[in-house]
């Protein structure tokens, strides 16, 4: 089943006189993590929010073509419907969190779905061990660290069920080894999710690749509203450098792609020692 249908959607906000999207097809299966990415301000948020719902019930503005979320036309949904199977960390945890406590945040979906109080607590509990928080159980958001905010949305998330998890820039407030330490503690929760028998699809709209290329599947680059790139992770970024796409491709792979013909290199190194090791081998063949 497809988690994701973009059927030649269009989007324009009020007030604008340029669309936001402009003829996107798109289809991400059931259980893929997908990367989005792109230039700021090319529409990445905005398919975000189309998959919520969030578009065109929450934004003003005209709004063309089908989507589909797990079969659900969005036009036809409201966004509690579509919340029961779709989830979206943003970019500033904050934003979700507006309780007195941790525990409060992450109960308050399913409270809404009026469940029984023995299968919210069981939610929570959960929860709250999946992203390795039970002790922040009764803190307040507000004293928590940015990562740990970013663990506590998350845990509000989970606890719905959803089959679907959108992080839109997950790592845009987190120092570097926070951001590795997220980024892996999602991908982490996906494979416990897999085991207990359930599907998890990932999308995940993100600045910094380097992050995420030894997890995703699939790499989607968006421009000026449209999708240029879909495809193998490293084949979208080798086109994306030949096109001059400005993304943040990893330095150490832009040096790959400039010298891999060159120096007959059939794959990227994974770290700066192995790529000295491939220039030293190609050096010394050219001159044995």
């Amino acid at each position: 089943m497809n988690a994701v249908d973009f059927r030649n959607v269009s989007f324009r906000y009020a007030g604008s006189e340029k669309e936001a999207l402009a003829n996107i097809n798109l289809k991400i299966e059931e259980g893929e993590s997908v990367l989005i990415t792109g230039p700021s301000g090319c529409g990445k948020s905005t398919i975000a929010k189309i998959i919520m719902g969030l578009i065109p019930h929450s934004y003003t503005g005209e709004f063309s073509g089908e989507a589909y979320v797990f079969g659900m036309n969005i036009l036809e949904n409201p966004v509690s419907n579509i919340a029961t199977k779709c989830g979206i960390v943003f970019q500033n945890p904050e934003n979700q969190l507006f309780t007195f406590s941790v525990e409060d945040d992450v109960a308050f979906g399913p409270e809404n779905l009026a469940l029984p109080p023995e299968e919210i607590r069981k939610r929570v509990d959960e929860s709250l061990k999946l992203v390795g928080i039970e002790h922040l159980r009764y803190s307040s958001p507000n004293n928590l660290s940015g990562g740990e905010q970013q663990k506590a949305a998350i845990a509000s998330i989970l606890s719905m069920y959803p089959s679907l998890i959108v992080f839109d820039e997950p790592t845009s407030m987190l120092d570097p080894s926070s951001s590795i330490n997220l980024i892996q503690s999602i991908f982490r929760l996906k494979e416990e999710l897999e085991k207990k028998g359930g599907r998890l699809t990932l999308i995940i709209i993100e600045h910094r690749i380097g992050l995420l290329l030894d997890h995703v599947s699939r790499i989607i680059v968006i421009s000026d509203g449209r999708i240029v790139l879909d495809g193998e992770p490293l084949s979208v970024l080798y086109e994306s450098f030949k096109k001059k796409i400005p993304i943040n491709i990893p330095p150490i792979l832009q040096i790959y792609f400039r010298i891999k013909d060159r120096c007959g290199l059939e794959k990227p190194p994974k770290n700066l020692k192995e790529l000295f090791s491939y220039l030293r081998e190609a050096s010394s063949e050219k001159h044995g």
